[in-house]
């Protein structure tokens, strides 16, 4: 079983630091004229805030079926509509293109490899409207912090160790439970490159959810892209 199909049932308390995120991205929602999309809607902790201030469905994507059941439940919970779809971000596929496609907390970082996320990004820029918004955040690698946690135990937000496999810029997370998730970090060029080949402009890239600039001590990246009004956005074979 996957990590989210053995922690689903405790996400909450594994997401509960992440909030400031959610005022970010209901802003981008608000200023949104037409669909709105999620990318690994998760247990829907975003997407449920957004539909409520928009007053909009959202659409959900996520490859956990338990993740999905959650994010239904909550929607139920908060009386508002979500468009969930059990289905994989790399094959990324909508019936209109949308105003806004975010993919909050980190999520970008579960694909592994350049293709996937390459793969990914051309697959956002074709599903977007004109002059539409792709936005997501990522954490910045600071070797400080992996020095200070690789091998580690911890006992919150659940019991899990962490390992660094720095070759392959991999962090693995294991709970005790013998359930496990790996992450794959990206530099800010990497990000930069795939804005690029996707045929993306970059909009604004900020160093937290309060707008902040990006500084040598800066350890999020929050990146706003737009696909440009009147160009055809780039989606290439990738092998």
């Amino acid at each position: 079983m996957s990590w989210d199909e053995q922690f689903a049932d405790r996400y909450e308390e594994w997401s509960a630091h992440m909030t400031a995120d959610i005022p970010f991205y209901v802003d981008l929602a608000l200023e949104a004229d037409g669909p709105l999309v999620e990318l690994a809607v998760g247990s829907g902790r975003v997407a449920i805030p957004v539909a409520l201030a928009t007053g909009r469905k959202v659409i959900g994507i996520d490859s956990s079926p338990a993740m999905l059941k959650k994010a239904r439940e909550g929607a139920a919970e908060a009386g508002v509509k979500l468009d969930l779809r059990d289905g994989d971000i790399r094959d990324l596929a909508l019936d209109k293109p949308a105003a806004l496609i975010y993919c909050p907390f980190r999520a970008l970082l579960h694909l592994p490899t350049w293709a996937d996320r390459r793969r990914t990004f051309e697959r956002v820029a074709a599903s977007l409207k004109p002059d539409g918004r792709f936005a997501w955040n990522a954490f910045a690698f600071d070797h400080r912090v992996a020095a200070n946690l690789d091998g580690e135990h911890q006992d919150k937000p659940l019991p899990h160790s962490i390992r660094y496999a720095v070759g392959d810029n991999r962090i693995d997370l294991t709970l005790d439970d013998g359930g496990k998730n790996s992450l794959w970090w990206a530099t800010k060029n990497e990000w930069l490159g795939l804005i690029d080949v996707a045929g993306l402009k970059l909009e604004a890239l900020y160093g937290g959810f309060a707008g902040e600039p990006i500084d040598d001590e800066s350890r999020e990246y929050v990146f706003v892209t737009r696909r440009g009004a009147g160009s055809t956005a780039r989606l290439r074979r990738v092998l």
